[in-house]
């Protein structure tokens, strides 16, 4: 009996996916519920299992975007397995993982073609850019220019004098990078984004950090990081200014009476923003362990759709990578993203005295359309107000409580 895979939806509103990488080839004997597949959405990648046991036939091809319902392979299940084959799922991890490389190594670096034919299409584009078939790789049989060859082929600059490599390389975005930058875009145009800036003072959290959180992790399993105290801030300024937490749909706004805190964590597909559900439920510990969890998923490429789907405000860091100061884009349909940078230890005034102090600057990317100067302005002192004085404002004057619960 011969199965055939269609593409499961992966979320509501997603119509089609891209097919990433197979990790199977055609022909080969596949375990039930074995990963064949990579599939990359606009939102995510996701692994596709096989749905039965049996000798898999590939109908898609890598780079291949299909439709969700679409056939992508077929998988005979009246096929025995091979004598002697040893599934991918059985293998021991570190013959998988050889296996690949070796293929690399065997593999030359570049393909040599003939060159100097090519196709009558071809020769006419190649005219018109004032080349010859003999400066482009072909890629048809035997080494032949094909129309495409010659319509991607770029003219030289100019003959290098430093002797240096010149090469480069030619790759399809993934469908999740060429979403990302649809939306980005998308974000520039239709919204009227403006920045605000603050500095916070990080000494006071410094100081906390330092007195509990090796109890802290003994207690909980999880390091008491900055993460919890600016997302505790940013759900206090949200219920102050419940204009930031709000969106437009149309000629309506929509607010919420509840506190989705995206957060931008760095995974091997590039940034994904995975969500904290009603953090205004949770207690130090429960975001710090929320916090960790998703950044493990989203590193282990195990992020599902429904994880990065909705939230009502985002926090990205860029310090972790060094950066000083930026102005971060609304992540939609939010109106609002606050954006925490690098700590240096500055010079400031304090009661007429200069002193040094650890200081990061922060900035709060809004929509003008839905939230004017006054709430966004306020909403960043807020959480300024928060971080620098947390005792008070974030842990009812009783900091061993608040890190015990």
């Amino acid at each position: 009996m011969i199965l055939e895979m269609k593409v499961p939806s992966p979320g509501e509103s997603i119509t089609e996916v891209e097919i990433a990488q197979w990790l199977v080839a055609d022909g080969d004997y596949v375990e039930k519920d074995q990963p064949i597949a990579e599939v990359d959405s606009d939102k995510a990648t996701l692994e596709l299992p096989a749905e039965e046991s049996g000798i898999i036939t590939l109908k898609a091809e890598e780079g291949d975007a299909v439709a969700v319902g679409a056939v992508v392979c077929l998988i005979d299940m009246d096929a025995k397995k091979p004598a002697g084959s040893v599934s991918k799922q059985e293998a021991p991890s570190q013959e998988v993982s050889a296996k690949p490389a070796a293929s690399k190594a065997n593999t030359p670096a570049t393909k040599t073609y003939a060159t100097g034919t090519a196709s009558p299409a071809a020769k006419k584009v190649l005219a018109e850019k004032g080349m010859s078939a003999s400066e482009v790789k072909g890629t048809g049989k035997d080494g032949r220019v094909t129309k495409d060859d010659a319509v991607k082929a770029v003219p030289s600059m100019g003959t290098p004098t430093t002797g240096g490599a010149r090469g480069s390389d030619r790759k399809k975005l993934s469908m999740l990078r060429r979403k990302v930058a649809q939306r980005l875009v998308a974000v520039k145009n239709e919204t009227a984004m403006l920045t605000t800036f603050n500095e916070v003072d990080m000494q006071p959290i410094f100081d906390l950090r330092k007195e509990f959180k090796e109890d802290f992790k003994a207690k909980h399993g999880v390091s008491l990081g900055f993460m919890s105290f600016f997302t505790k801030a940013v759900v206090r300024a949200l219920q102050m200014y419940p204009d930031v937490n709000s969106m437009i749909d149309g000629d309506y706004k929509i607010s919420h009476d509840f506190q989705d805190i995206s957060i931008a964590v760095s995974g091997p597909k590039g940034l994904m923003v995975p969500v904290i559900r009603n953090a205004e439920n949770l207690s130090f510990r429960g975001v710090e362990s929320e916090v960790k969890r998703l950044a493990i998923r989203a590193r282990d490429g195990q992020i599902t759709i429904d994880e990065m789907t909705g939230g009502t405000f985002t926090i990205t860091n860029g310090g972790v990578f060094g950066s000083m100061l930026s102005t971060p884009i609304i992540n939609p349909p939010q109106s609002a993203i606050l954006g925490m940078h690098n700590i240096v230890q500055r010079p400031v005034a304090i009661d007429r005295q200069v002193v040094i102090r650890p200081i990061m600057f922060v900035a709060l990317s809004y929509d003008h359309r839905i939230i004017d100067g006054r709430e966004s302005v306020g909403f960043l002192v807020a959480v300024k107000e928060a971080l620098e004085n947390p005792v008070a404002l974030l842990l009812d004057n009783n900091p061993k409580k608040a890190f015990e619960m």
